[in-house]
């Protein structure tokens, strides 16, 4: 029998080396990475499956705070580096993990549970949903049609080069200030700063120093970051055709947005500009004279979302319009399932068990994809994995749910 427990100390290298196996990275670990990582996370949170005294599986969670639908933010229990050898696949390892994680998730309090999805299929069978998705762009600069003579923002703000001691400084309040206001968003602790910023460097994550600018407005304030990485190309006859990756970009006004693309196109030798993983209703396109040159590269899930607290995810947003809707959510777990009636406005919404006749009901899994407003109950009730009770009830769902922008996570974990 494997055996699925938490780590000791003992531990860690193994675990770390079983790690590396399932991500096809190199297994060899040093004692300084092995010390690295035990830095990193808490033991206690921190799974292993144990076959003859070796770890064949991982499993890890930390505590996260995910921002709902009007700024609210909700206990998170964050799932990452999940991985299962090869010589130990589909003997429900994975399964035995979760269901540990998530009764100890639920036991604390917490509202959802997340986590990227290296593959899609996986994660619908412990009730997770796709509630935000990702796009990246390539911009062709010269079909643009911005003034390359950009010299500047002509709304009295500029535009500072500033290093990573100065990000570390201004980053993480300017962060706090965009993530209270996009849902999806989840918090960066210090060591997030640290890591990318390249003051605390570890084997999973290569490091080259990228160049930062800060927007600041016309009082001062700073009120946009952007992190990228020139890759230099250079054509036969000696011409430069460089692309500037961008590895992070935080705005929390459309004047700060705007100039720091604008900024980023106008780079002498620049010819393309990747955009990083962005929100999939950016205005990034439609900032250029010819939204044509930005040519979409990537379009992915990316975020999911597991309720544990149907309750209280649904009363933490809020809803632009006002209605009542009775839902059915079936939630073979057993954390959250049941019918509910939400009643919900502008002013607050309440959600309380009912006996009342069910008039839309689904899987927990498509109530995570509705729940920060970025999915269609219609669209999801025509695929079937929603079914109307009542007719017209979908629709009632999507007035009350559905958001004039979408969700985004700007953080991989």
């Amino acid at each position: 029998m494997v055996d699925i427990r938490s780590l000791a100390d003992a531990d860690v290298a193994d675990w770390a080396r079983a790690l590396n196996t399932g991500f096809l990275r190199s297994p060899a670990l040093t004692e300084e990475q092995v010390a690295e990582r035990r830095s990193s996370i808490d033991l206690s949170r921190t799974l292993g499956a144990f076959d003859q005294g070796r770890c064949v599986a991982t499993f890890r969670s930390f505590a996260q705070k995910l921002t709902a639908v009007g700024g609210a933010e909700v206990a998170a229990d964050a799932v990452t580096n999940v991985t299962v050898s090869p010589t130990h696949r589909r003997r429900g390892l994975l399964s035995r993990m979760m269901a540990k994680d998530l009764d100890a998730a639920k036991e604390r309090g917490d509202v959802v549970a997340t986590l990227i999805a290296a593959e899609y299929p996986i994660y619908g069978r412990f009730g997770f949903g796709p509630a935000t998705w990702t796009t990246q762009w390539e911009i062709d600069v010269p079909r643009a049609g911005l003034d390359p003579r950009w010299s500047g923002p002509d709304d009295g703000g500029r535009i500072d080069l500033v290093d990573g001691a100065d990000v570390r400084k201004l980053g993480p309040d300017l962060h706090e200030r965009l993530r209270v206001g996009q849902p999806g968003a989840v918090d960066r602790n210090e060591r997030w700063w640290k890591q990318n910023t390249g003051l605390l460097q570890d084997q999973f994550h290569s490091w080259s120093e990228p160049h930062y600018a800060v927007y600041r407005a016309p009082s001062g304030e700073v009120e946009g970051l952007v992190a990228y990485e020139p890759v230099p190309h250079w054509s036969d006859n000696k011409l430069p055709q460089n692309t500037a990756k961008v590895r992070g970009l935080d705005a929390v006004t459309p004047a700060a947005e705007r100039a720091l693309w604008q900024y980023l196109v106008s780079i002498d030798w620049i010819l393309k500009v990747r955009t990083g993983h962005r929100a999939p209703d950016s205005l990034i396109p439609l900032y250029l004279p010819d939204p044509r040159a930005a040519r979409v590269v990537t379009q992915a899930d990316f975020l999911w979302v597991r309720i544990l607290d149907a309750v209280r995810a649904l009363e933490t947003r809020t809803y632009n319009g006002a209605g009542s809707l009775v839902l059915e959510i079936r939630d073979p777990a057993g954390y959250t399932g049941g019918r509910y009636r939400l009643d919900a406005g502008p002013d607050g919404a309440a959600c309380v068990p009912t006996t009342e006749s069910a008039e839309l009901s689904m899987d927990v899994r498509e109530l995570a994809t509705l729940w920060l407003g970025d999915e269609s109950a219609v669209r999801l009730a025509a695929l079937g994995t929603v079914t109307e009770e009542r007719p017209g009830a979908a629709a009632a769902a999507d007035a009350l749910l559905r958001t004039s922008r979408r969700p985004w996570c700007p953080d991989m974990f």
